[in-house]
């Protein structure tokens, strides 16, 4: 047994052994679990893609007149004034003021918050246009001006929903293309697409929650973030295979990282033709090995994780619950699984490379004793369900 004192000792002194969770596998392979579990001190996670549920609020500071922001655009994306006087929330699928989105479909989505996002960490300058109606102390109504991320007070990435612990292989059975946030899928089960980084993903390598909750430091695009809540539609209540990985989405993490400290090529908008835009994010995660059984769940394998098919030509938009079976990440990492008897083509959302990346900047980081680990103050839960939207009629 270890803990979060000893093994931060270590990393400050610089004797910590840390490896990544590519890594990891072999090295228990060879050692012995029992052997590992007292050589091992840290296993570093990772993912990189599109986490659509993220976000950032940016303080402007105040004008001279002041002015009480009631409506305001970034480079013509609106973004959300119902704060405070010069605050601002940035959501990263916000479409730009006049994009057709789907009008002629399928849409470009050339231009969005995500990408708002990418080019403030980016350091471009950006125009700000908002208006007021007014008031005694804010009297101003219109300011437009142009800034960049250094002008800012704060610019803090605040994502209510990342890091999904798993997720579907997205497919489409109906007879014409369809466009998806996983995607173009090609008609008659012609492609599919799915999105996690497998074996290297935060919560898979901790499936039940008991290293990673709120409190948590992570490595958010370059930053160090934390967690700071259980993510939004974290479903801890879900299928699993019998060593604990979940068969469906399951968790989620909120996080949050001052972006003034990030770095571009982890922070990427993303338009998706014909759904709109998101926000790529390169998101690290140290797992502290305090025992063996931690360890253990660190080792866990592309053949070990399922990953459910889905139609989403009708079983995912009808919300039928439907799965038309389950195919391993070993198997999607190949480029091709088989659905029905048929073999399919497969693409990724995410970057394995890029998530491995972070895995190992990590990894140094926490080596030269740049990073340390924090106890949850709280862990997530592990027995919720995910409650639907009910359509009712008003209570008499």
């Amino acid at each position: 047994m270890k803990t979060y004192e000893q093994i931060n000792e270590r990393i400050e002194s610089g004797k910590a052994v840390v490896l990544t969770a590519d890594e990891i596998m072999d090295y228990v392979d060879k050692k012995g679990l029992a052997a590992a579990a007292e050589e091992v001190d840290v296993v570093t996670t990772a993912t990189f893609g599109p986490m659509c549920s993220s976000g950032c609020f940016l303080n402007f500071g105040h004008s001279q007149p002041k002015i009480r922001m009631s409506e305001a655009w970034i480079e013509d994306v609106l973004v959300y004034t119902g704060i405070a006087a010069v605050d601002v929330y940035v959501g990263a699928t916000q479409l730009r003021h006049g994009d057709p989105a789907n009008m002629y479909p399928p849409g470009e989505f050339r231009y969005g918050g995500g990408h708002v996002i990418e080019d403030l960490v980016a350091g471009k300058q950006l125009q700000l246009f908002a208006l007021s109606y007014g008031t005694d102390d804010y009297p101003r109504r219109e300011i437009r001006t142009y800034f960049t991320i250094d002008d800012l007070n704060q610019a803090i990435m605040v994502n209510p929903r990342n890091c999904y612990q798993n997720y579907n292989v997205a497919i489409n059975d109906s007879d014409r293309t369809v466009y998806t946030y996983m995607g173009a899928l090609e008609p008659r089960g012609e492609n599919a697409t799915y999105c996690s980084a497998g074996q290297l993903s935060p919560l898979l390598n901790d499936p039940y929650y008991e290293t990673i909750g709120v409190g948590t430091r992570v490595w958010l695009a370059g930053a160090h973030g934390h967690v700071y809540a259980e993510g939004t539609q974290h479903a801890g209540a879900c299928e699993r295979t019998p060593e604990g990985v979940p068969k469906e989405g399951a968790g989620t993490l909120a996080l949050t990282g001052d972006m003034k400290q990030m770095r571009p090529e982890f922070v990427r908008g993303v338009s998706l033709r014909g759904y709109g835009v998101s926000l790529a994010l390169g998101v690290g995660i140290p797992i502290p090995i305090l025992n063996e059984q931690v360890l253990k769940r660190t080792c866990v394998r592309d053949r070990d994780i399922f990953a459910p098919v889905v139609d989403y030509s009708a079983d995912y938009p009808q919300k039928t619950g439907n799965v038309l079976g389950h195919v391993s990440y070993e198997q999607l990492r190949s480029g091709e699984i088989t659905v029905a008897g048929q073999v399919v083509k497969v693409g990724s959302l995410s970057s394995y490379y890029k998530a491995l990346e972070v895995a190992n900047l990590l990894a140094d980081e926490v080596r030269r004793g740049e990073f340390l680990l924090t106890e949850p103050s709280a862990l997530l839960p592990k027995d919720r369900p995910m409650k639907p939207l009910l359509i009712r009629e008003k209570a008499s």
